[in-house]
């Protein structure tokens, strides 16, 4: 592809207290990825801990009404934003323009108020305790006490794999109240500026548009982050990513400045033996199978990579030319023809094709996808619609492969799941789900092993009295 130098950079606008900010002072990236921004004034982006934030003391009920409206606008999108921040989001991200169309179609559906209203419920309880201090049970001594899931100050560093994560993170901020500092990765410059302008149209002026900021820097650039990651502005950082951008926000962890961590994690399917009662159940589970291991392009931390299933190498083949065939298949979240693969991946799976005795490979590097089957687990990190199916004698074989940095695991039937639960928690697994609803994510359930919005409040005791 030849690039055009003399194409100017992206426009990407930040957003101060709510209000859109536009200009291209700073420029990032290189040839066709070039981006502007505008200057940054980091007194800008914090909130005085002096004091409260906009909407502390805002009625819950009436945050989920604005972020209700927020959904409408972003469904019917009268005023053209929505699409015009795609065309935007489409010059940067790396995700092809069908599956980043589809993504933003659905970007109403985190706001959904029912969804909303549930996980406040499922989470903390009700929203009594972040309005007000909630009077606690009676314990032995006698004393009275009254608790507040307070409003907090956090800086979000968000992940850039799929924009639904910029539309989560702005709906799981807004629920606490507090105020929001949200740091735009380079692959998703667009969807969280265009939700908070969204969140002005519907509520010019309101505490909650008041609430968020969002700007890009570098990830990792010390000057400004040594200047913004302190507790005199915020509570905590949020951090998504990978394991550098982990590293790089625990040096800055201390007292009164906490990290929220979604840690990097891989995925998982475990397909039973059941598999192979008949054509039928083999087709329908590589077929859902295909479904887990293709989303977002296989980019999402519930994107299977690793395949365990049970029985023969004979079956194992009949189950991964199958899985091969499947991985072709346009889907919501991945297109028919992928992306090619990298020089670094094509080098390592050339690689294990000339040893036919210990590996079988299915697929070519046009990008639709390749299947591995092996015996053992490959030492690469399969990746851009890479599966590695490996082969064992029962589903508690593959429990040794199994860590604190799996997060989904996906099994077929789902009858096994019962039987391989407690093992896999023991492990370190975070989510087990039916073969084929790995992208499905439920609100008001644990999130990474925890409930995020109670991570993400801080939470206050009024102790004894009357």
């Amino acid at each position: 592809m030849n690039v055009d130098v003399s194409s100017p950079p992206v426009p990407v606008g930040h957003v101060v207290k709510g209000e859109y900010v536009q200009g291209g002072a700073r420029v990032y990236g290189q040839g066709n990825n070039r981006f502007a921004t505008p200057e940054l004034k980091l007194n800008e982006l914090v909130w005085k801990r002096s004091e409260p934030g906009p909407a502390f003391e805002t009625p819950l009920s009436e945050i989920i009404d604005v972020l209700s409206e927020t959904a409408r606008w972003l469904r019917d999108d009268s005023d053209g934003m929505v699409a015009a921040a795609l065309e935007l989001a489409a010059r940067t991200s790396p995700l092809p323009y069908a599956v980043l169309k589809r993504a933003f179609a659905l970007l109403h559906t985190q706001f959904d108020r029912a969804q909303l209203e549930y996980q406040v419920e499922r989470e903390l309880g009700g929203a009594d305790i972040l309005d007000g201090w909630r009077e606690m049970p009676t314990p032995p001594s006698g004393r009275k006490h009254r608790v507040r899931a307070y409003p907090p100050r956090i800086i979000h560093i968000i992940a850039g794999n799929a924009p639904l994560a910029a539309a989560l993170t702005i709906a799981w901020s807004a629920l606490t109240k507090g105020v929001h500092l949200l740091k735009l990765p380079s692959n998703d410059l667009h969807t969280a500026p265009m939700i908070l302008r969204g969140i002005s149209a519907v509520a010019p002026g309101h505490a909650l548009a008041r609430s968020f900021s969002a700007a890009y820097w570098r990830g990792g650039d010390e000057k400004v982050e040594s200047m913004l990651f302190r507790p005199q502005f915020f509570d905590k950082l949020a951090a998504w990513g990978g394991e550098s951008t982990l590293r790089t926000a625990k040096q800055y962890v201390g007292p009164g400045f906490e990290l929220v961590a979604f840690d990097p994690k891989t995925s998982i399917s475990m397909i039973g033996k059941e598999a192979f009662a008949s054509d039928a159940t083999l087709a329908d589970a590589a077929d859902r199978a295909a479904t887990d291991a293709t989303l977002i392009e296989q980019q999402a931390c519930s994107s299977s990579r690793f395949q365990f299933v049970e029985g023969t190498l004979e079956q194992a083949d009949r189950y991964c030319a199958l899985l091969h065939e499947r991985m072709g298949v346009e889907r919501p979240f991945c297109t028919a023809e992928g992306r090619s693969l990298p020089s670094n991946l094509r080098e390592e799976i050339e690689g294990l094709r000339g040893m036919e005795s210990f590996y079988r490979v299915w697929g070519d590097y046009s990008g639709s996808g390749v299947v591995i089957r092996s015996e053992d687990p490959v030492e690469f990190y399969p990746d851009g619609r890479v599966v590695n199916v490996v082969v064992v004698p029962t589903l508690a074989d593959a429990l040794p492969h199994v860590n604190l940095a799996t997060q989904t695991v996906g099994v077929y039937p789902p009858a096994r799941k019962e039987h391989l639960r407690n093992a896999l928690a023991c492990a370190g697994v975070q989510r087990v789900v039916d073969l084929g609803n790995a992208g499905s994510v439920e609100r008001g359930l644990p999130h990474d092993g925890f409930y995020p919005l109670q991570r993400f409040m801080r939470w206050v005791n009024d102790e004894g009295g009357e």
